[in-house]
């Protein structure tokens, strides 16, 4: 019996299937987006049904987390042929234009939330350097014991992101200028400078002269690895930049949406209103946070630092003088100070973060510090 003449193979996906089936996210974002459109008043109401409040809320927030992990993949796979510092750099900007886009819509389309900037920004910062921070060093620390990166490069990302945060969070809290913890016309327009213009000083020497900062020398075995768990894009640089844009649309009408539920929610239960900042962050960073926990099981802390660190710095440098100059060209109101016990842990998780990052090397109890700040703004939330 000839065997070989019976085998059978497979048959080879038209490249239309194999496109619908890697972007299957994509066709599911955006029907949800028409789903939205035909039927946006049967689906924003009658929230008092628990049943159905539990499941639109749901639906958005699962339909907008994996569109959000569609926009770092092709990111990735643009990263991949930049190499870092480039490819961080695109990750953050991608995320980071998430979130811009988002709140701008959210405030232009939904209720006045004058507060949502600074809830969004306090939870990113806390998010990403307590919690994000805190499982990777742990992780990390498990498997390898001790994991290293520049030190070099660490010290540049804190000594941008602390005057910035303080300028933007903390300052609305001391001007005499405005009323309530707000900044006067001349004080935002000197933060929104400072920001942008820090920021821009930071990418110049990101990509430029002290790109060394950013990165750590691999041996022959941790490139490989990294090659292997860097899957390739299928897809042209410029197919694959049209369909981060893509995944980026969806999320952004999305989001307005989800504002909705989560209005509800803190309107009918009583519930903090920092919650909708706080899940404005959980979007934006969970992605990243992914990546980041990823490089450090894999004993590349310095990838985690650049995505975690650029992550923060990126939304600070980038949300504010956005946010800043939308509000004063449409009138919008925006509260940005902190509230006492929120500069509180701020200072605590900056201050931690100095010496977490004061050498070239983490361990275990350091990350373990960093959660447990982050357990406790969670806890902090509910001050009722």
């Amino acid at each position: 019996m000839n065997t070989g003449s019976t085998a059978t193979t497979a048959k080879p996906q038209s490249p239309l299937v194999a496109f619908l089936r890697r972007e299957k996210v994509l066709g599911a974002a955006l029907l949800s987006c028409l789903l939205v459109l035909l039927f946006e008043h049967p689906l924003t109401t009658g929230f008092a049904n628990p049943f159905k409040l539990v499941a639109v809320l749901s639906w958005l927030f699962i339909i907008i987390l994996a569109t959000a992990i569609g926009v770092v993949r092709h990111a990735e796979a643009l990263s991949s042929r930049l190499g870092e510092p480039f490819g961080t750099l695109v990750l953050t900007l991608s995320i980071t234009g998430i979130e811009v886009l988002s709140i701008t819509a959210v405030m232009l389309h939904g209720e006045n939330n004058p507060a949502l900037v600074r809830d969004t920004l306090f939870s990113v910062v806390m998010i990403i350097m307590g919690g994000m921070v805190g499982i990777s060093l742990l992780l990390g620390a498990f498997r390898h014991k001790e994991l290293s990166f520049n030190l070099q490069g660490a010290n540049a990302y804190l000594g941008v992101i602390i005057p910035l945060a303080v300028f933007s969070l903390v300052l609305p809290d001391f001007s005499r200028s405005s009323e309530g913890p707000t900044l006067s016309a001349l004080q935002k327009a000197m933060v929104g400078l400072m920001a942008a213009g820090l920021y821009i000083i930071f990418l110049l020497i990101q990509t430029g002269r002290h790109r060394t900062f950013f990165s750590l020398p691999q041996v022959e075995g941790d490139a490989e690895e990294l090659h292997e768990e860097t899957e390739a894009s299928p897809y042209p640089v410029g197919i694959s930049l049209l369909l981060l844009v893509c995944y980026i649309a969806p999320i952004v009408f999305l989001v307005e949406t989800l504002a909705k539920p989560v209005d509800y929610i803190i309107e009918t239960l009583h519930m903090p209103v920092a919650i909708g900042g706080v899940m404005m962050a959980i979007l934006v960073t969970t992605p990243e946070g992914i990546g980041g926990v990823k490089a450090a099981l894999a004993n590349r802390l310095q990838q985690s630092v650049n995505i975690f660190l650029g992550s923060v710095l990126a939304t600070i440098g980038l949300t504010v003088p956005i946010m800043l100059a939308l509000s004063s060209a449409l009138g919008l109101d925006l509260v940005l100070g902190l509230a006492g016990i929120d500069v509180m842990m701020l200072i605590l998780i900056f201050t931690v973060s100095i010496v977490t990052f004061s050498s070239g090397r983490t361990h275990v109890l350091q990350g373990a510090v960093h959660f447990l700040i982050f357990v406790a703004f969670l806890m902090l939330l509910y001050r009722g």
